[in-house]
């Protein structure tokens, strides 16, 4: 997701970016009520959801995730809001392995017990604006959980400039099985996939921003325009022109 404040969309989504949380990004959206709407496509992050009744988290996706609809018995959502966390951000507020979210959804309840996920869930959806009260409570969850490691986020930089894992581990003085051992939990995959998201989402942002193909291939880090057709195609299920028309 971009980092700026982007307004609302044909689509009914919007976002802003957190000023009390760095690095994640609020946002809201208007639920399709035929139950479609867009996919969600790997971007290396993890989200907090509210709709109406539920509060649940999206873990960190290696494949595009079909929008869901209600939980079982609950009315049809009217809307979703979301704080989308810079990825290995999440798993110490949230109190859980990235890993064990790994391509998931799962209610709070789960997470944080049934009794603080109701009266959570309350708050949410008794607020003026859900979206300030969501991203009120993750910030209030991160003032009592363990600030993230500072490495993790040298790890993210490294891979999004195009760095290899070898020389990633290098640069933030780990072998790589100790990346790999420390990028489960945090990342929800190893270093090697969480660096094919990124240059996923570098791709993307290029050719919505009118690049391209050959020239988006070459400035996202593959090796040519077919790897760009190839790595979309396993990573979204879409090719890259369907994508782009679904974007307008």
């Amino acid at each position: 997701m971009a980092a700026g404040e982007r307004g609302e969309d044909a689509a009914g989504y919007a976002e802003r970016p957190s000023p009390v949380l760095p690095g994640a990004v609020v946002w809201t959206k208007a639920a399709d009520p035929s139950g479609g709407g867009s996919a969600v496509l790997p971007d290396g992050c993890m989200d907090l959801l509210w709709t109406e009744g539920r509060l649940f988290v999206a873990g960190p996706d290696t494949r595009a995730h079909a929008p869901g609809g209600a939980a079982p018995g609950a009315p049809a959502p009217g809307r979703y809001v979301g704080v989308r966390f810079a990825p290995g951000t999440a798993p110490a507020l949230l109190g859980v392995p990235a890993h064990e979210l790994r391509d998931r959804r799962v209610d709070l309840a789960d997470l944080w017990g049934g009794a603080e996920a109701r009266r959570l869930t309350a708050r949410v959806d008794d607020a003026a604006d859900p979206a300030a009260a969501l991203e009120l409570l993750a910030h209030e969850r991160r003032g009592r959980a363990p600030a993230p490691d500072p490495l993790l986020a040298r790890v993210v930089a490294q891979l999004n400039a195009g760095r290899g894992v070898a020389e990633t581990a290098a640069a933030v003085g780990l072998g790589a099985r100790q990346l790999h051992r420390r990028a489960l939990p945090a990342f929800g995959y190893g270093p090697k996939t969480l660096a094919r998201v990124l240059r996923l989402q570098r791709a993307l942002a290029l050719a919505r921003g009118g690049l391209g193909r050959a020239e988006t291939a070459a400035v996202a880090g593959f090796a040519d325009q077919a790897h760009l057709a190839r790595d979309v195609k396993e990573l979204t299920g879409a090719p890259l022109g369907l994508l782009l028309r679904a974007d307008g």
